[in-house]
């Protein structure tokens, strides 16, 4: 089902947190995935935001690499919540986003 590990896509999140400090860094490490990671990250965002459900997962997918007309860090650093709509979509997957957060974190 998803296939982006979900401590990258907290650790979209936790950048998204801190947007003015680690813009920079939030741009590279999306830059820096590969295109299937980006569609769904950006499927996770539609998902959390509820566009699509938790079911239409692979849909949302498709959907995100067919409508790409700009760089997937762009479309994302413009997203509001961009931090809420991930971690709603990662729930909604059934991933515990506090394990993925100490995860990311180290813990």
């Amino acid at each position: 089902m998803v296939e982006i590990a979900s401590n990258k896509a907290e650790q979209v999140a936790l950048l998204a947190r801190e947007i003015e400090r680690a813009e920079p860094e939030l741009r590279a490490f999306i830059a820096d995935m590969n295109e299937d990671e980006q569609a769904e990250l950006v499927a996770l965002v539609w998902v959390g935001r509820g566009v699509f459900e938790a079911e239409e997962f692979g849909q949302a997918v498709a959907t995100a690499r067919a409508e790409k007309t700009t760089p997937t860090e762009d479309y994302l650093l413009a997203t509001p919540n961009l931090a809420y709509d991930i971690e709603a979509g990662l729930e909604a997957l059934g991933v515990d986003v506090t394990a993925a957060a100490e995860d990311v974190m180290g813990r």
